[in-house]
């Protein structure tokens, strides 16, 4: 297949933030073009904004409807490959929904859908189609989240006892929302956000770091989430009790009243001979903790690390690498998937070049969202996570 992967995106026009995230990591690896779009719902808006792109005038749609409908008249050799949906998240389904109807490929943005009966339906959708499917929760990105991955594989830290992760932010201490500030006005709506704000916005990423770093599920949880700002309809700070099948127990906070505190992700795990601590805020770091030896500090791009570390690097070592390479390893991820399919060839499920977040981890997101919702309702009971 001597082409790049095309695509087209749903959302991610003018005054959007993520949707311009999304261009800048499909770009960065040059497997990947963007060829047309639908990024408003304002028809106007989005022929502008593909306008902005230097998008051909014929290739810039005034919905996703219309762009679904011209792109599968096209030659296959015209078309777009997959939909990159960067929209808020009552707008994940429906387009979502269409593309693969229309036989697309869809990477979409975190959470997968509105609702978990949302997502159940596209699960199902996905199998009857055999289309791909990609969430970017880009976190598991990172060079060294995948060395960690690889060092609990591996049995190096023994059975997991206990996990620990958090996700605080400070940007939403006041009600910002009540002043029209975009970013903020559709994650604080129940209409447009879901039954949750704070833990769907950001605690998905920790829960889906934790499971992905532990290769563990989560089975049951207790939580307590509170709306603190005065008038704010979602949560805005959640705590959450964690048993993971298998017998490991965890803790996850995840808050965006944390004043001060930016994109704090970061994670702690612990088995019964070792244990490993990783920051977002300094991602090319990994410590590896030891009850017999002194804490060892593993660095990006060393050749000492796993092939998954190594193969998601593109620099040498102390060239910082940070959110926007890791983004980009969802896209290189998601091309090679479907090269591969294209050119008739099978991947394994554990190839480094087939790991992006799929179908099952949008599942999995959406049915913690509801536990914990469901949990904190009454006043923290041990919810089953219903995947």
């Amino acid at each position: 297949m001597s082409r790049k992967i095309r695509y087209g995106m749903v959302g991610g026009g003018r005054g959007a933030f993520i949707g311009a995230v999304h261009r800048i990591a499909a770009a960065i690896d040059q497997q990947v073009e963007l060829v047309c779009g639908a990024f408003s719902s304002d028809p106007e808006k989005s022929k502008a904004s593909g306008a902005d792109l230097f998008l051909p005038g014929d290739r810039c749609y005034g919905s996703f409807q219309e762009m679904m409908a011209a792109e599968s008249r096209l030659p296959l050799g015209e078309r777009m490959d997959f939909v990159a949906i960067v929209t808020p998240n009552h707008v994940h389904f429906p387009p979502a929904k269409l593309a693969l109807e229309k036989g697309f490929h869809v990477l979409s943005d975190k959470p997968a859908t509105f609702d978990l009966r949302e997502a159940v339906a596209l699960q199902k959708l996905v199998k009857k189609t055999g289309l791909l499917y990609g969430l970017t929760h880009n976190y598991t990105g990172y060079p060294m989240v995948k060395e960690a991955r690889h060092l609990v594989q591996s049995g190096k830290l023994g059975t997991i006892r206990k996990v620990v992760v958090e996700y605080p932010q400070g940007w939403l201490a006041t009600r910002i929302e009540a002043s029209g500030q975009k970013q903020a006005s559709w994650r604080t709506d129940p209409k447009r956000s879901g039954a949750a704000g704070c833990i769907g916005d950001i605690g998905t990423h920790a829960e889906n770091l934790a499971e992905y770093i532990t290769g563990l599920q989560i089975d049951e949880l207790a939580a307590d989430i509170t709306a603190f700002v005065k008038g704010r309809k979602l949560d805005d700070d959640g705590n959450v009790l964690l048993r993971f099948k298998g017998g490991a127990k965890g803790v996850l906070h995840s808050s965006q009243i944390s004043v001060g505190e930016e994109n704090n992700l970061n994670i702690r795990v612990y088995g019964e001979t070792g244990g490993l601590e990783w920051h977002q805020r300094e991602p090319n770091t990994l410590l590896v903790k030891w009850s017999d030896q002194p804490m060892q500090v593993y660095r990006a791009a060393q050749g000492y690390l796993s092939d998954a570390a190594k193969g998601a690097g593109r620099t040498p070592p102390a060239h910082p690498e940070g959110y926007l390479e890791a983004f980009a390893n969802i896209y290189k991820n998601f091309a090679n998937a479907i090269r591969a399919r294209e050119e008739g060839r099978a991947m394994a499920k554990d190839d480094p070049a087939n790991d992006f977040p799929k179908i099952e981890d949008g599942v999995r997101g959406m049915a913690f969202i509801e536990a914990v919702v469901k949990s904190s309702a009454g006043n923290a009971r041990w919810t089953k996570v219903k995947a």
